[in-house]
């Protein structure tokens, strides 16, 4: 039963690193791309961490510690740095796709832009 779950958390871990590197390289802008990595693949890392805790479980019989913490690390640090990089892309301005849904945004980054041009 132990190895269906540990393959389950595997495969499932691999599909999200996938599509959260798939989806940084594909996606239009930086804004777009910056969701990428810091949703998919944080999902996907705590999965095979979550496979690799329960196979230390399985072979010691013990609960490994090391991969629960480096798992909490993961999901406090990747949404701040995400928090980060993306207020400092609308401080330097950075452009957004064209077909961006947050118009308001888009509007008020032009409007701060026509100062600067003259």
């Amino acid at each position: 039963m132990s190895d269906y779950l540990i393959a389950a958390l595997l495969i499932v871990g691999g599909l999200f690193i996938f599509v959260g590197s798939l989806g940084l390289a594909k996606l239009p802008d930086f804004y777009t791309r910056l969701h990428a990595p810091t949703k998919a693949t944080t999902l996907g890392i705590g999965a095979v961490l979550l496979a690799s805790v329960a196979v230390t479980a399985a072979r010691d019989g013990t609960l490994s510690i090391h991969e629960i913490v480096i798992s909490l690390f993961l999901f406090i640090t990747a949404p701040v740095s995400a928090n980060m990089l993306a207020k400092a892309a609308l401080h330097k301005k950075v452009p957004m796709c064209d077909n961006t849904r947050n118009q308001d945004l888009k509007a008020h980054m032009a409007h701060q832009k026509a100062p600067d041009s003259e």
